[in-house]
């Protein structure tokens, strides 16, 4: 669990990017229906997470960078007996105090006053605010039909002459390296997903049906995990289905002899593992199988032994789409290397943290490619094949913690070779 002063500064380093004369406004996100009298479970607005360590619906964050002693305020809903006989508990000011580290804790219906006594100038108690920050990610709502996106245009109706401004990049730019404590945490997260595909390994056998082995997963990292869930939903893909990358409907029988491909991850405190492994769900690799297995193998050491400190995602993208089409061409699967796309169509590594894709900037912007790499992120190296002319795909995921000199392999423990993976797969199913 991050301790309060984590919190602390971070809301500090993100108060030094802020510009001067300016308020930062943050908020949890609220409940989303999905039909008629039933909501979506909630998932919070992981950049108001990252800053508070609150994790319920209907809280604000406000930062203020100018004059006056109080800049942080947390808004929260008020204590409703009612409501928490029938939705459980929220917390209460002390507790928010003690989670987050914020000393002001209000009610959040008094949002509305704070922000007109920091934003009127004619109060000024914050000196003239010239900027206002909000998180203009898509879709955060603040309210059944409002989002962050309209309550700028209020904003900007009710106070003209403010510039609007985004936090979005602010945010995420500092997400980018992880403490010791994050580390941790998703080293957590390793660990569940480690056990979660120890228990597909020992149940996995043809015949079954895909989303049997996923249903399989979740029991094992829920009881591992107290019920935090999982990174996204299980990809559990056996045969020709392996070579769809985001294969959504795992309702099929596993064939004899095919390769299952899994693409997966628990989450600890929200930080999310994000690992693939593809295994001959028979016990054994058929010739085919094996040399193609071994040639994404092959690129996924090569990447982890390329990435280090300078290096961008980008040259992890190039090494590996020449790799992957070298040893194509050399083992017979293409004629020429410029073909390598039938069979590769993704990119090689993402960003991994509160968000298994953690963002950088904009999340629909390709410059995260462009990054060159820190010590403190946390990356995957994911390079694969998808063969549907061969009713096969290969996909071998591990999640990198990039050091001073190199990186670290997280997933390390969790087996990736030939001879290793044929023997687990034996010992399961004597």
């Amino acid at each position: 669990m991050i301790p309060a002063n984590e919190f602390e500064q971070r809301r500090l380093r993100l108060l030094t990017l802020m510009e001067p004369l300016s308020v930062m406004v943050l908020f949890s996100g609220v409940e989303k229906i999905k039909s008629a009298d039933e909501n979506y479970p909630f998932e919070v607005n992981r950049n108001f997470y990252y800053l508070t360590g609150i994790d319920q619906p209907d809280s604000i964050l406000v930062l203020i960078n100018s004059d006056g002693d109080d800049k942080e305020f947390l808004f929260i809903a008020p204590f409703d007996e009612r409501k928490e006989k029938w939705y459980g508990k929220r917390l209460k000011t002390e507790e928010a105090q003690n989670l987050s580290g914020l000393n002001n804790v209000l009610v959040n219906s008094n949002l509305a006053a704070k922000v007109d006594e920091v934003l009127n100038p004619t109060l000024a108690t914050y000196g003239e605010i010239k900027r206002v920050y909000l998180d203009l990610d898509r879709e955060i709502k603040i309210a059944d039909s409002t989002s962050t996106k309209e309550y700028k245009d209020t904003l900007a109706a009710v106070y003209p002459g403010l510039t609007l401004g985004n936090a979005y990049p602010l945010i995420t730019t500092l997400r980018l390296k992880k403490s010791v404590r994050e580390i941790a945490e998703l080293q957590s997260a390793i660990a569940s997903t480690h056990l979660g595909l120890a228990a597909i390994w020992a149940a996995a056998k043809p015949g079954m049906k895909e989303y049997e082995l996923a249903d399989v997963f979740a029991k094992a990292v829920n009881d591992d995990n107290s019920y935090q869930g999982l990174s996204f939903p299980t990809i559990m893909a056996s045969g020709i289905h392996a070579a769809c990358l985001h294969y959504p409907t795992p309702r099929d029988v596993i064939p004899e002899g095919s390769l299952l491909l899994m693409d997966l991850g628990a989450r600890n405190s929200y930080y999310c593992a994000d690992v693939t492994r593809t295994i001959p769900v028979s016990g054994r690799f058929n010739d085919v199988q094996r040399a193609v297995y071994g040639i994404v193998l092959g690129c996924n050491k090569m990447v982890a032994a390329m990435a280090r400190p300078g290096i961008t995602i980008d040259d992890l993208q190039k090494a590996a789409v020449e790799y992957l089409s070298s040893e194509c061409v050399a083992k017979g699967f293409l004629k020429v290397k410029d073909d390598l796309a039938k069979y590769y169509f993704h990119n090689v590594s993402h960003f991994i943290g509160l968000d298994t894709h953690d963002p950088y900037l904009d999340p629909l912007s390709p410059d995260y490619k462009k990054v060159p790499l820190e010590a403190g992120m946390i990356i995957s190296d994911e390079p694969g094949l998808y063969m549907a002319d061969r009713a096969l795909g290969v996909r071998i995921e591990d999640d990198l913690l990039i050091t001073d000199t190199g990186c670290q392999v997280l997933t390390s423990d969790i087996v990736k070779e030939i001879d290793v993976l044929e023997s687990r797969l034996a010992s399961a199913h004597q």
